[in-house]
């Protein structure tokens, strides 16, 4: 069909809109499939997906942030999602896919309590005071590692490392990462 001028309109005859709990629901369900699809490639024995694109290319990762990157995906929700995996990995660098599964469980957890029919106003007021909660205990145990601590300060690059590499780090890895760390701090 043509607009003005020639311009192809195009007009979309499977859309329809959603309200309510049928709405939360299909939410819940699309960013829950976007946390499943990366939930097996963490940990130790994660395993790498093999992504096909639009044009064929191949990709072979176990990375969160590539797998995300490359799904193509329509849905608000799930785009939502991909979106806050790829803003811890823009401000932290790591931990995309356990932003993924956390946020994946959570939404799990309010579906079970929508069920169960709970208003999702006060799901929301719950999970703010859980998350106010786990920031208090963070802090509460959190310490300063000194720079005269150089055991603990290599355990941290060893675990900051893994996952990040082919291989598990070795403990020279580690040594090297805090001397550049100690070297920059003097400068």
């Amino acid at each position: 069909m043509a607009g003005m001028g020639g311009t192809p309109v195009i007009i979309l005859k499977d859309t329809r809109r959603e309200t309510g709990t049928e709405a939360i629901l299909n939410n819940i369900m699309a960013a829950r499939a976007v946390a499943n699809a990366v939930r097996s490639s963490m940990g130790p024995k994660g395993m790498d997906k093999l992504l096909v694109d639009s044009i064929g290319d191949v990709t072979i990762t176990n990375d969160g942030v590539t797998i995300l990157k490359e799904m193509d995906v329509q849905h608000p929700a799930a785009k939502m999602l991909i979106e806050a995996a790829k803003t811890q990995d823009k401000e932290v660098g790591d931990g995309t896919t356990t932003v993924a599964v956390l946020a994946g469980e959570l939404l799990k957890r309010a579906e079970m309590l929508l069920d169960q029919k709970v208003h999702p106003t006060m799901i929301v007021k719950g999970y703010r005071i859980a998350a106010d909660k786990a920031v208090e205990i963070a802090k509460s145990i959190a310490f300063d590692a000194q720079e005269s601590d150089r055991p603990l300060l290599e355990r941290i690059a060893k675990t900051a490392m893994t996952g990040k590499l082919a291989e598990s780090p070795d403990s020279r890895m580690a040594g090297y990462a805090v001397d550049l760390v100690l070297n920059a701090m003097e400068d």
